[in-house]
């Protein structure tokens, strides 16, 4: 009798404990937070916020801006964005990314020929680098810049007094619309590298999928003209 006692009060502790533990599961709650952005790792232990299409929390960035580079050799692996965003007059242009005469540093410049015989008609062009290729402003994209300070690049002219109107950082319009723009221009270019900057003290930089442009036109190069870039960062 005893025997069968202590086997009933275990079952009734065990039922009971069973209850309670289901009653602690009942009150738990598993939540899942999008994100529209991920944290992506760069060469040399820097990090950047890529945007991403879901929508979510912001994910901060930690620590002083890194160097983000969007040129520095043609096959480098840390170059961002893409010069996919032909503007104007776009059959007047050449593009090479790989041209290896007299770069300003490592092996390779950018190299780009705008000949002026208005093949579209609007007697001028340009080219943005974009992320993602070919987004203006109608899909999310673009790199959360926050805390650069400046964008800089280096510039030369193949004859000397190239005139190129605008070079800026952002301006994509649209329902993903960059969050800022800042430029400089006109610039004239001499046969020499010079360095170029664009301040970005108290821009909103934490959505740019236009990472860098430039832009000119026949009035002001009515033979064309031929110019290279080199080494395009935000720092």
């Amino acid at each position: 009798m005893r025997s069968k006692i202590v086997l009933l009060i275990g079952i009734a502790a065990l039922f009971i404990g069973m209850g309670f533990s289901l009653q602690g599961c009942e009150n738990k709650t598993i939540v899942d937070s999008p994100s529209s952005e991920v944290r992506v790792s760069e060469p040399g232990g820097g990090t950047v916020t890529e945007k991403q299409p879901n929508v979510g929390a912001k994910v901060s960035k930690a620590g002083p801006f890194k160097t983000f580079k969007v040129y520095t050799d043609g096959s480098a692996p840390d170059n961002h964005y893409i010069p996919s965003g032909w503007m104007g007059d776009y059959g007047d242009l050449k593009l090479d990314e790989k041209f290896m005469t007299n770069p300003h540093s490592g092996t390779t410049s950018i190299k780009i020929v705008y000949n002026g015989k208005a093949a579209q008609g609007a007697r001028w062009a340009g080219i943005y680098w974009q992320n993602p290729p070919n987004n203006w402003g109608t899909r999310p994209g673009g790199y959360d810049l926050t805390g650069a300070k400046k964008l800089t690049f280096w510039a030369r002219g193949d004859q000397g007094g190239e005139r190129i109107e605008e070079f800026k950082a952002g301006g994509i319009t649209g329902e993903y619309a960059d969050s800022d723009v800042a430029g400089i221009g006109p610039v004239v270019l001499t046969t020499e590298w010079q360095e170029f900057t664009i301040d970005l003290e108290g821009k909103d930089l934490s959505s740019i999928s236009g990472g860098f442009c430039w832009s000119t036109n026949i009035d002001v190069n009515p033979q064309g003209c031929t110019f290279y870039l080199d080494d395009i960062k935000y720092e």
